[in-house]
């Protein structure tokens, strides 16, 4: 069983910063794909970014290239977001998500590809 625990999210100007951690239980954190997804209300949940565990390869949406960066310390059982420029438009609440590595790494930006689920932490923006 892996669980996922989401921390770093609140409330932040517009053009400020934020690190977003989600620590993962579980021994097999090392050989899983993360993402990081989020969700507004009356909206779907929506990819943000993404890290695979093999070479340690990444992908963004394009509202988060440039100014989002993923990353994972495996030592740690952790995985970041660094949130920079931050907008209005990125206030939401943000998951992370894991799954078994992927051979094809384009599903990685699906939801339904993904396994665990943390219970989101929130991010709120202010213009």
């Amino acid at each position: 069983q892996v669980q996922l625990v989401e921390s770093g999210g609140g409330l932040v100007q517009a053009g400020g910063s934020l690190r977003l951690s989600c620590a993962v239980s579980g021994r097999t954190f090392s050989t899983h794909d993360m993402g990081w997804f989020r969700q507004t209300p009356g909206k779907e949940r929506e990819f943000v970014a993404a890290i695979t565990w093999h070479l340690g390869r990444t992908y963004y949406a394009d509202s988060a290239k440039g100014r989002f960066t993923i990353s994972r310390d495996n030592a740690k059982n952790t995985v970041y977001l660094q949130m920079n420029t931050l907008k209005p438009d990125d206030t939401a609440v943000y998951y992370c998500a894991a799954v078994r590595g992927q051979w094809d790494s384009s599903n990685l930006y699906y939801g339904s590809t993904y396994e665990y689920w943390g219970q989101g932490t929130q991010v709120t923006v202010s213009s």
